[in-house]
């Protein structure tokens, strides 16, 4: 697979260096590195297209903020490229409209925007899915006791932060590691914004601490601390069903909360990142937050 990267500031470097140090250095077959200071709207895009593009497959723009996005499509045209990867970090960086602008521009072009990069999970697409084997939401082979005795990487995030959070979970009790895992993230510092982004309810930067809690999760086999909900009390022909409405995960794309055949509804303790959203939105005070251990299904 042939990777093109557009890049910029820190955020872009880091991932290009964690591909390299992962044995995707000769997949790279170009990378154009943009100024930050970019302006936000651009009229003509044309000027910032790199010149002599090789062929490729896949177009990945990490730490590209506004218009200068815009460039993809064409990137993607003069490449060949039919997919291309533009994580979201901060809600100012890719607003709704502008995703829209983008994927309205390229119709032949498969593009998706993770929110954020370490959401990325295959889509259907072949090189999409290629790279979202090897990047994207971290997945961990965990070996323990009642302390953490063995993890290994099997996916990490395309930052590089999952090989740094794996490296000190060794000898952690295992009903520290998943908020000692999440302390973790935000001192490699994670890059992920700390607005509210208004699109989910809640910031970046808690999006990707509840997907490195569901790796922990995952990998033990178990959770320790997740919404609940009463089924006496739950009734969606009493609401407006606020808590799918308004659950982050949800509305990136998971099934944190479904409802089941008695039309209860129900929460994937494997994916709660129990941010208390859906406990302060459920008109029926159906939903708490309890502590424990909560068993993952297969």
């Amino acid at each position: 697979m042939k990777i093109y990267l557009l890049i910029s500031g820190k955020y872009g470097s880091r991932v290009v260096n964690n591909l390299a140090e992962h044995g995707m250095a000769s997949n790279i077959v170009g990378m154009e590195e943009f100024p930050q200071d970019l302006p936000e709207f651009i009229e003509d895009f044309t000027s910032y297209i790199p010149q002599n593009l090789p062929p490729a497959d896949l177009i990945i723009a990490v730490g590209l903020s506004g218009d200068i996005n815009m460039i993809v499509p064409y990137i993607a045209q003069e490449t060949g490229a039919k997919s291309a990867i533009i994580p979201v970090y901060d809600p100012q960086q890719m607003p709704p409209g502008l995703q829209k602008e983008i994927q309205e521009s390229a119709p032949n072009v498969r593009i998706v925007f993770p929110k954020p990069f370490c959401s990325l999970e295959p889509v259907g697409d072949a090189p999409i899915d290629e790279f979202a084997t090897r990047f994207g939401k971290p997945v961990l082979f965990i070996k323990s006791d009642k302390y953490i005795k063995k993890v290994e990487v099997l996916r990490g995030a395309p930052c590089g932060s999952t090989d740094y959070i794996a490296k000190g979970l060794w000898s952690t009790p295992v009903e520290e590691a998943e908020s000692s895992a999440t302390l973790k993230l935000h001192n490699y510092p994670c890059n992920a914004s700390s607005d509210t982004d208004p699109a989910v309810g809640d910031t970046s930067m808690h999006l990707a601490s509840y997907q490195i809690k569901e790796a922990i999760k995952r990998g033990l086999g178990f959770a320790i601390k997740t919404a609940v909900v009463d089924p006496e009390k739950c009734n969606p022909e009493k609401c407006q069903e606020e808590c799918i409405g308004s659950c982050p995960q949800v509305l990136i794309g998971l099934n944190t909360i479904t409802f089941n055949q008695d039309n209860v509804a129900e929460i994937d303790p494997a994916t709660c990142g129990y941010c208390e959203i859906c406990v302060r939105e459920c008109p029926l005070d159906a939903i708490e937050i309890k502590s424990g251990r909560f068993e993952l299904g297969i």
